[in-house]
Formats: structure tokens, C-alpha cells, sequence
């Protein structure tokens, strides 16, 4: 993904990100909007996985979703390419509220197969009618073909995507349903589930024990890989055991040296925990091709967070990935291009600006300063919670 516009969500009445980059970090006072951007994902994650109706419903309707005192649909509009070098495709979806139900207003797909001209929309769909060129290579000179949908709340991609012929709608919806958006829960991470491999990590990481069953079971090696980051991190671990137990569930146990018996997982560290948690997301044989993590720092020691923003720098290779966070150790690992310092603005809507476009920040990094240390000394001047409700200054609008 190289763009996201978000317009009428919440506090986010028309935010931008142009020039995405692999690794995005969002930074800002509390109340910035870092979490609704977040959520964003979350909910369109949702929409393809378990249909709009119930992402909305779950969210409070138009009531709680819309951005206050604001009129129009939800805007959520990405650009992105399916490979290196092929075509940027376009996806805007545009859902408002009739009768106390959520309806797609305007829906399409659109790219630009050559260097010129303007981009063809490929599928287009209000409220449930519209049509879409089927095939490989959706052309202006192919036929469009009407293809009525049951229902104004259903979402074209993820109904069109579900068929051979539309692969460009086939390959969005598997990317968007691919998506890991992390609300890990560290108690979750302590359960005793009931016993049976599972290839992903859940959102609130409730299923650890399964992936680590799942892991020692499908790939042993990339297991032992894990675990040698996180002995590298937590001083004496040397092993994590998920065992079944008589009444069929998992019981997850850590192992630290000298000692021989491992202890229960509701023993263990917080800190220990979340960190294999992030771990077996980053690092799964398999990951998902988008990762959002939400404060990672929380739990862990200040030590810890600069290996942390390398781990998720190096699963850049196979992911994207998006991280909010308030630490400036976590920042010290992260480059100015891939910093978006989120404010508010006069009127209480939710502004994003890059690290790098702030005056002087690439010559401070230039020179040797690292990213945290900056923010923390206040050389972005703006985003700062205790001035100007974090806005910027004259000389920075």
C-alpha cells in the first residue's frame, strides 16, 4: 500500500498519507488520532471478513463512526500494487447510513495500465448495482458486464473476489482479508486454550499456545529461531513448551536456567510474553502482508525497544507494517521518512505531517541524531501535548 486518504471517520474529517513506506510509525499526543487510524484497518479488515453491517453495527453506527457535526459517507480510499512495478490500483469505498443501515455508496477499482492518460475504473458499484470487466488485464475497450449484487451493505470486491474471473478484485480481497491488526491482550496470552495447532496468532493473541503448538509441529527450525531472538532479549530463557494436558487443553510454560521445572505462563513477565507474542507475528513462516501493532512499548524494558523496531524493519521484507507508538527508544530505530507526527488541529480534527518534511530533522539525522531523542527534546514542534493542544506553529503550517 502506498496511500491512504480517510475522510468523515471519526476525528479524521479528511486525513492523507502519501508515499507510504514499508515500515510506518504514527506518533502523537494522546487523543491525536493515532488509535483511529489504527482502527481504520481494523474496520475495513472487518467489512471484508465478517461483512459492513457488522463492523458497523459493532462500532456504534453513524452515530459513534462519522466525524461529529459532519454530513456525507465515510471515505476510505487506498492505492496499492499487487507486485513490484505492476500497475498502482486504486480502491475507494464509500459507506453511509440509511434507515439505521449501512449502505455502500460508491464503490470502484480503477488503475492506469501505461505512464499516460487517466485511470480506468474497472468495477464501479452504488448501492448494490453496478458492473466490472472481468480478466487478467481489465481494458477500456473490454466489455463491462452488469452484475447486481443481493444486498446495498455488500461490499463488490469481496463478492466479485470470490470468483476466478475477477482477479484483480480476487487479489484485493485476499490482500485486505490477509491483514493482521494486533489488540494483543498479555492475560489473554496466559489461557489455557483447548488444544490444536493454529497458524496465526489472533488479535488479541488469546491463542499463543496454539501457534507455539503449531510451530513445533510445521517448522521446528523457524521455532528455535524465535527463541534464540528471545533469549537474546530475556536474560536466562531458554524455551517455551506448549504441552497438552488430560483434559485436552494447552498449557503454555516458560523455562529460564538454572532451573530444570519450567513455570506457568501466568508466572511469567508481561514483558516476556508480549515480546514472543510480536515475535511469532514478525516472524511467522507465513506472515500476514499487513501488520499493525499498537504501542509495543508497553510492557516491555525501554532496553528492549530498539531491537524491537529492527525486528519489525527486517519483516518489511514480506509485510508492511504500521506501529503507533509513544517511545522515543522505539523511535531511535526508525527513520524520519517513516515517522507521521499526527496533531490536531483548530477545530479538533486530526492532521498528519512526515518527521522528515519538519525543518532541520534530516540535517539533525545527517549529523548522527537519532529519531527519539529529537522528538523527546522537542526539535518536531508540533504534536507536543502541552503545547498548543499539540498543534503546530505558524511556522510549521
Amino acid at each position: 500500500m502506498e496511500y491512504l486518504r480517510v475522510k468523515n471517520y471519526r476525528a479524521l474529517k479528511d486525513v492523507e498519507l502519501k508515499d507510504v513506506t514499508p515500515l510506518t510509525v504514527l506518533l502523537g499526543p494522546n487523543g491525536s488520532g493515532k488509535s483511529t487510524i489504527f482502527g481504520v484497518f481494523d474496520f475495513l479488515s472487518e467489512c471484508f471478513q465478517n461483512g459492513l453491517r457488522n463492523a458497523w453495527d459493532r462500532r456504534g453506527r453513524a452515530r459513534e463512526i462519522k466525524t461529529r457535526g459532519e454530513g456525507g459517507p465515510v471515505v476510505i480510499e487506498v492505492k496499492y500494487r499487487e507486485r513490484r512495478k505492476t500497475p498502482l490500483i486504486t480502491f475507494r469505498l464509500a459507506v453511509d447510513e440509511e434507515d439505521g443501515k449501512p449502505v455502500v455508496v460508491e464503490e470502484f477499482l480503477a488503475w492506469r495500465r501505461g505512464r499516460h492518460g487517466k485511470p480506468f475504473r474497472f468495477l464501479t458499484y452504488q448501492r448494490g448495482q453496478g458492473e466490472a470487466v472481468s480478466g487478467e488485464e481489465p481494458d477500456e475497450k473490454d466489455q463491462r458486464i452488469p452484475i447486481p449484487l443481493r444486498s446495498p451493505d455488500l461490499i463488490a470486491v469481496n463478492t466479485l473476489g470470490q470468483f476466478a474471473e475477477h482477479p484483480r478484485a480476487a487479489a484485493l480481497r485476499e490482500f485486505i482479508t490477509d491483514w493482521y491488526v494486533s489488540y494483543l491482550n498479555v492475560d489473554d496470552t496466559r489461557g489455557q486454550p483447548e488444544a490444536g495447532p493454529h497458524e496465526r496468532l489472533s488479535k488479541t493473541g488469546d491463542n499463543l499456545a496454539n501457534v507455539i503448538q503449531y510451530l513445533k509441529e510445521q517448522y521446528p527450525e523457524q521455532l528455535e529461531r524465535i527463541f534464540e531472538v528471545l533469549r537474546s532479549r530475556v536474560p536466562r530463557l531458554e524455551e517455551v513448551v506448549a504441552d497438552p494436558m488430560p483434559d485436552g487443553r494447552l498449557l503454555l510454560q516458560i523455562k529460564d536456567a538454572p532451573f530444570e521445572r519450567p513455570v506457568l505462563s501466568r508466572f511469567a513477565s508481561d514483558g516476556t510474553l508480549k515480546l514472543l507474542a510480536y515475535l511469532v507475528v514478525l516472524k511467522a513462516p507465513e506472515p500476514p502482508r499487513f501488520i499493525g501493532i499498537e504501542e509495543p512499548e508497553n510492557y516491555l524494558h525501554p532496553r528492549l525497544l530498539p531491537g524491537l523496531a529492527e525486528e519489525c524493519r527486517a519483516a518489511t521484507a514480506r509485510s508492511q507494517l504500521l506501529v503507533t507508538t509513544h517511545s522515543p527508544f522505539f523511535l531511535n530505530g526508525v527513520r524520519p521518512e517513516e515517522i507521521r507526527i499526527l496533531y490536531r488541529d483548530e477545530k479538533g480534527f486530526t492532521r498528519a505531517r512526515r518527521a522528515a518534511d519538519v525543518e532541520g530533522i534530516k540535517q539533525f539525522v545527517e549529523e548522527g541524531a537519532l529519531m527519539g531523542q529529537l522528538w523527546s527534546e522537542g526539535f518536531f514542534r508540533l504534536g507536543d501535548p502541552l503545547v498548543n493542544a499539540g498543534e503546530p506553529s505558524e511556522l510549521d503550517r
